[in-house]
């Protein structure tokens, strides 16, 4: 029974165990979240590199300048869409470094996930350090199909290690990583204070509504444009890659809906603009494309982005040209 005992305290993170031994738990005082208030819009910002494939402090600098200008809440720096599994670690530390020095009061959520927990904690405690406020933290995505009692012992480790001040969100991405995020994993970890939610980058509807009825009190963000209207609706807010080339109209739809005003109608806008990008031809979903384009809204020279991820053709670069001449003149 003892050794039982044992074995389970190992599966549960420090403030768990102390809790079932009756000492104090993490779990005293309020829940951190990372922000003031949870319909917040961060952009899943792209990672700029020059020519040569290095990562570009200044470009990057002006990218987060550009964001700002256009309305963004906050940044997600090397998610997905920044490429993070493109980058080492000395270059990821650089990029959160960039960041954390030009956020001009955005609010800052670094996404610090590797496929191992030392990796992970270093860069984790790195952001920390160098003015995040959040982690998205991917589950460890090598072994597929991993225990539950796994996945509760690999992130009890992290938030064990980090300091409570950081809020620490899951992603949930299994098209990608093939590790679901789990209520099951979201209720076993939820004794620690700083757990502030998710990133749901799934099209899954009705996923992202249990996820959201589930949890309430934590800010459950969609990372697709198709859920964010259901999200704002139960008062969360959004991780977006579409935020790259279109801040100022999700930015406006959220400024619509935090001051009770029509939502709607910013949102539509949005969709109907991406919708013509789309339709021409210019692939901006993919990196390349994506990164051209928005160094053409910007008027700076093209940054670029990395293997395996392949560079705009010249017809994809017409096209997105075409296609923001005439989203200017839509206004």
């Amino acid at each position: 029974m003892e050794a039982t005992r044992r074995d389970a305290m190992g599966l549960m993170g420090g403030a768990a165990a102390a809790a079932a031994m009756g000492g104090p738990a993490m779990a005293q005082g309020a829940r951190n979240l990372g922000s003031k208030t949870k319909t917040l819009f961060w952009v899943a910002s792209c990672t700029p590199c020059d020519k040569n494939l290095k990562f570009d402090p200044a470009a990057f600098k002006d990218v987060l300048a550009w964001f700002k200008h256009n309305g963004a809440d906050g940044v997600v720096v090397l998610g997905t869409t920044g490429e993070y599994p493109s980058f080492g670690m000395a270059e990821r530390k650089q990029v959160m470094e960039v960041a954390g020095k030009n956020k001009d009061g955005m609010n800052i959520i670094c996404s610090s996930g590797t496929s191992n927990f030392t990796e992970t904690i270093e860069l984790s405690k790195h952001a920390a350090d160098h003015g995040a406020e959040g982690l998205l933290v991917i589950p460890p995505y090598y072994y597929k199909k991993p225990a539950l009692a796994g996945l509760v012992k690999y992130y009890s480790l992290l938030f064990d290690a980090v300091p409570q001040s950081l809020a620490v969100n899951l992603y949930h991405i299994p098209s990608n990583s093939a590790v679901p995020i789990s209520t099951d994993l979201l209720k076993a970890l939820k004794h620690y204070p700083n757990l502030a939610g998710i990133k749901d980058s799934e099209e899954d509807m009705p996923e992202y509504k249990e996820f959201v009825a589930n949890f309430p009190d934590l800010n459950m963000r969609t990372g697709t444009d198709t859920k964010l209207e259901y999200a704002l609706s139960k008062g969360m807010g959004a991780i977006l890659a579409e935020g790259n080339l279109f801040c100022r109209q999700i930015a406006d739809t959220f400024a619509a809906f935090r001051a009770g005003k029509d939502s709607h109608a910013p949102f539509m806008k949005f969709q109907a603009q991406q919708t013509l990008l789309r339709k021409l031809g210019g692939e901006i979903d993919s990196y390349g494309p994506m990164k051209y384009a928005l160094s053409q809204q910007m008027g700076v020279p093209q940054f670029y982005q990395r293997p395996p991820n392949l560079d705009a053709t010249e017809a994809q670069k017409a096209a997105i040209r075409k296609g923001l001449a005439q989203i200017k003149e839509m206004g």
